[in-house]
């Protein structure tokens, strides 16, 4: 008879702290400028009003920011690294763009209920621990009628790919969910479906690199998780996942110059909240 022992429950709160860690080393804002163009894109499908009151949930340096400021919308950006905050207040004087930076925890916005007519994330509330939490808190802020935009990377994406090359070497915490089941249409149905309606679409966001190696030496010294996971393993090791990052590019890249033309699933999401 075959006992099997149970799944641990996992302390979400160590976890987050190690995450904030994780985010706050490198630098996000070099990898997070390139991805502009996904915040613009969400604002339109947002259907984004310059007369609206926005909340940027999870913004890194705020791409999703700067594209509802750009649309003289009223926004709030908000993430918990001040240092990314810093970058995305850099990037809005430097524009002249009036925006209200605030560090917040996604999963714990200090905002009252229904305090905004839209509520965006790109590429950032899917990595919070509490999937469940952070999907409540994005509906509790946001006021019926309203909608919330979130880009998120699918699990058979270059990205969502990434994540499960580097958790051979630096394995995530048991229990904890996969980030990339927000990128899964099922699994929002699961956390906004009862208060909600849901619209899903795919989209495409293209790594463009001067190599394969430059790819990788950004993202190494660069985008956190990478950043830890190469800090936490031996020699032998690194040398092995960099092994697997190339071959990881090579049978994903478009371009035959020598440089990086790698496109990367995302779902582009649109959540009306019910009146």
């Amino acid at each position: 008879m075959n006992i099997q022992s149970p799944v641990p429950t996992p302390d979400l709160t160590a976890i987050k702290g190690r995450q904030q860690a994780a985010w706050s080393s490198g630098d996000y804002a070099v990898i997070g400028t390139t991805l502009q163009i996904v915040g613009e894109m969400l604002c339109e499908a947002v259907d984004l009003r310059s007369n609206q009151r926005v909340l940027d949930v999870a913004a890194g340096n705020g791409n999703a920011t700067l594209a509802a400021a750009r649309r003289f919308a009223d926004v709030v950006s908000t993430d918990y690294v001040p240092s990314l905050l810093d970058r995305g207040r850099e990037r809005a004087e430097a524009e002249r763009l009036a925006v209200a930076f605030q560090q917040a925890d996604a999963e714990n916005l200090p905002f009252e209920d229904a305090s905004f007519d839209v509520v965006l994330s790109t590429f950032g509330v899917m990595f919070t621990p509490d999937q469940e939490r952070a999907a409540a808190e994005l509906l509790r802020v946001c006021r019926p009628g309203g909608r919330i935009g979130l880009a998120n990377w699918t699990p058979d994406s270059f990205v969502g790919r990434l994540f499960k090359t580097i958790g051979k070497y630096a394995p995530p915490p048991a229990g904890v969910k996969s980030p990339a089941l927000w990128g899964s249409k099922a699994h929002l149905d699961m956390l906004f479906g009862r208060n909600a309606t849901i619209a899903a679409q795919s989209k495409t966001f293209t790594f463009r690199y001067a190599s394969p190696s430059h790819w990788i030496d950004i993202f190494r010294s660069y985008y956190g998780p990478v950043h830890k996971a190469f800090a936490a393993i031996d020699p032998k090791a690194r040398m092995d996942l960099e092994m697997d990052l190339h071959v990881l590019i090579g049978d994903l890249n478009a371009a035959k110059d020598g440089t990086v033309v790698v496109p990367s699933e995302y779902l582009e999401v649109v959540v009306t909240k019910h009146g």
